[in-house]
């Protein structure tokens, strides 16, 4: 039970100290930068909030972009694994052609 409650008083202490930091870093930067408007710090909190969300994903889930990358990476090295050295080439030689035909060649 102790060691719950350290456990979250670390993650509490680490998600208010890197809220922070948000806030010092975005308040020491962007508006002289960009001329936008200085932040508070719940602003911060939140917007570390949707970073995670949109960014690197929610509870250890990927909901965005890096988690949706991460299953697609591993369907396609599975297949790639499970392709004779045959299926391999005619892969390579379909995807090559596929990819000349839109950017360009790449002889």
């Amino acid at each position: 039970m102790k060691s719950h409650l350290l456990h979250v008083t670390y993650a509490l202490a680490a998600i208010a100290g890197f809220s922070a930091v948000t806030m010092l870093l975005w308040n020491a930067l962007l508006p002289r930068l960009f001329s936008v408007a200085s932040i508070d710090f719940l602003q911060a909190l939140g917007l570390l909030a949707l970073s995670r969300i949109l960014f690197g994903g929610f509870l250890g889930r990927g909901l965005g972009m890096h988690g949706g990358w991460n299953r697609r990476h591993n369907a396609i090295r599975e297949k790639w694994l499970a392709m004779t050295p045959e299926e391999r080439q005619s892969f390579v030689e379909k995807h090559h052609a596929h990819n000349r035909f839109f950017f360009g060649r790449f002889d």
